[in-house]
């Protein structure tokens, strides 16, 4: 694996991201508005907002990162861009990682934004430092792009990769603790919880709202971007040439 490949592979991804204007309103735009949203809807209810801003913050950007990268890939894929591109020295590994390293950077943009606006638009409280929390939510982003990944790999079409939501999105959405604390779920179900990296990110985005530091913060952040990784790689290893 060299590292010319996977960065001419992050340079194409984003050079085709800049002609595809929706996908990067969807990426940049719609997590603010959805923040927006939700700040707004409880506005009349002092304190809901600033109790729930954070998990919103980890759940948006990775949904939004989930469908833009499964689709974007496997759309790929069906046209036979990535056919061609197997035909050419790029080995799976650099495929991925470009891939990711090109949604990465949009995540990371995404962050900046989306932080911003729900801390200067929203009101958003937060003890801890503001890169902090952008930190977090990169690497909550990043984690919705490697499972987005991760899914166009089984995927035959772009509505098989939406249909990937249930089975990987929804239940770490219902079973984050978003809805209800995670210790007074069901022992069964907080348990499965605990093994969900959507429920670390949470924690992680909880912890600089709340001004925690040390363990409490980079403890869940590792467990998520051990996701990530573990993601990638399993990405990397399924990836097939093309769609049947």
């Amino acid at each position: 694996m060299t590292a010319s490949r996977t960065l001419a592979t992050a340079g194409r991804v984003l050079r085709q991201l800049g002609h595809d204007h929706r996908s990067v309103a969807l990426m940049l735009v719609a997590p603010s508005l959805l923040v927006g949203l939700f700040a707004w809807l409880f506005v009349d209810q002092p304190g809901v907002f600033d109790r729930l801003g954070g998990p919103i913050l980890a759940l948006f950007p990775f949904v939004v990162m989930f469908l833009v990268t499964s689709i974007t890939t496997l759309r790929e894929r069906r046209s036979g861009t990535l056919e061609r591109l197997m035909t050419t020295p790029l080995g799976k590994a650099e495929l991925i990682l470009g891939y990711a390293l090109a949604f990465g950077v949009m995540a990371a943009l995404q962050a900046v934004v989306t932080v911003a606006f729900a801390v200067g638009v929203c009101g958003l409280s937060v003890e801890g430092p503001l890169w902090q929390l952008g930190l977090v939510a990169v690497v909550d982003a990043v984690l919705g792009t490697a499972l987005g990944l991760l899914a166009s790999a089984f995927a035959r079409t772009e509505f098989q990769a939406v249909q990937f939501m249930p089975v990987l999105v929804i239940p770490q959405i219902l079973l984050g603790g978003l809805f209800m604390p995670r210790h007074d779920m069901p022992d069964a179900l907080a348990a499965l919880s605990d093994v969900l990296p959507l429920s670390h990110a949470i924690d992680a985005v909880a912890a600089v709202v709340a001004g925690d530091e040390g363990w409490d913060l980079y403890g869940p952040l590792a467990i998520v971007a051990a996701f990530a990784v573990a993601s990638l790689v399993i990405a990397s290893l399924t990836l097939r040439r093309r769609t049947p």
